[in-house]
């Protein structure tokens, strides 16, 4: 046997031992912090990330999971979020047109918007604000359908342009999970060519 195979040979064996070797997980040690330290997480965390005021009180709740709280009184989350709010750092109702305009770009339908506002703690008040000031979906509904499905290659946009019952049926639970009312899905879908299902604009 040569030095090298020997060499290679015993490598090998090394590596299986460390492989076979069990591991031993260190516990996770909670480093302490106190209400100056959690403000600058929050104020750090929110000029980093554009967020809701509901998303930054997870977001410090979480950390506070993982940390050892040392002052005497219970952290004021909600009024630290409060005083972030206020300064301008957190803007939910800005947050919540960036998120609209988004999904809409994306071809995602009011339904799935709503959804996403409300899992993110935005109020129905700011909500129902930025949906009312989205004009342009408010009078064509079939434009965010026409571009999910022109995205998906659904319907008209398919390459093969073939009409399959069971795909169409397919791509019909896929428009409504991403939000599209069903009537204004299966006219899409339904429409022959990708003309016929761009005419829908102008309806």
């Amino acid at each position: 046997m040569s030095k090298e195979s020997g060499e290679g040979e015993g490598r090998q064996r090394q590596r299986g031992q460390r492989e076979n070797k069990p591991r031993v997980y260190e516990p996770r040690v909670r480093r302490p912090i106190d209400a100056a330290q959690l403000q600058e997480l929050a104020v750090g965390y929110a000029a980093r990330y554009a967020t809701t005021a509901a998303k930054l009180q997870r977001y410090l709740h979480r950390k506070l999971q993982d940390r050892i709280w040392t002052p005497a009184e219970p952290p004021d989350i909600a009024g630290l979020v409060g005083r972030i709010t206020e300064l301008g750092y957190v803007d939910d109702r800005a947050w919540a047109a960036s998120k609209q305009r988004d999904l809409t770009a994306r071809g995602f339908g009011l339904g799935r918007v709503r959804g996403a506002l409300a899992a993110a703690g935005v109020s129905r008040d700011d909500a129902g604000a930025v949906l009312a000031d989205d004009e342009d979906a408010a009078a064509n509904p079939h434009a965010p359908a026409i571009a999910f499905a022109r995205r998906r290659r659904f319907g008209p946009f398919a390459r093969d342009g073939g009409i399959d019952p069971v795909r169409r049926n397919r791509e019909l639970a896929a428009m409504a999970r991403a939000g599209h009312d069903f009537d204004v899905a299966r006219r899409v879908l339904a429409a022959p060519d990708e003309a016929a299902a761009l005419a829908l604009l102008d309806d």
